[in-house]
C-alpha cells in the first residue's frame, strides 16, 4: 500500500478530487499555502493499494497540467534598507502537481 501526497494548485484540487473519487479512490483534502506565491493550493492524501497506484498517478498527470501566470515581484530602488519597494510583473510557472509517494507498512481503520 501507498500513500500518496500531492500538492496542487486550487484551481485544479476540485476536478481532480472528483476524478479520483469518480474511480473510487478515497482522498483527504487539506488547505495549504505555497512559500513562492504566497497562494492558496491544496494538499492531498490518497491511500492506495499497489496494484491501483500507476492509475491514481496518471489521473493526478492527467488533470494537473503547469501553465504561466503573471505575478509581481518587488525591486528595491536606491539599494540598501531605505531603498524604495518597486513592484514589476514577472511570468512564472505554476500548477502541475508535487507529488510526495511514501510506503504504508500498515492501515488501520476504526
Amino acid at each position: 500500500m501507498k500513500l500518496i501526497i500531492a500538492i496542487v494548485q486550487d484551481e485544479d484540487a476540485s476536478r481532480l478530487i472528483s476524478n479520483l473519487m469518480n474511480e473510487g479512490y478515497g482522498v483527504t483534502k487539506l488547505a495549504t499555502t505555497g512559500g513562492f506565491l504566497k497562494s492558496g493550493n491544496t494538499t492531498l492524501l490518497v491511500g492506495v493499494d499497489d496494484n491501483r497506484f500507476d492509475a491514481c498517478m496518471a489521473i493526478i498527470e492527467k488533470i494537473c497540467k503547469s501553465r504561466k501566470q503573471i505575478a509581481t515581484s518587488p525591486v528595491t530602488m536606491g539599494g540598501g534598507t531605505a531603498g524604495m519597494y518597486s513592484p514589476y510583473p514577472i511570468e512564472v510557472t505554476v500548477g502541475g502537481a508535487t507529488v510526495f509517494v511514501v510506503t504504508v507498512d500498515q492501515f488501520v481503520k476504526f
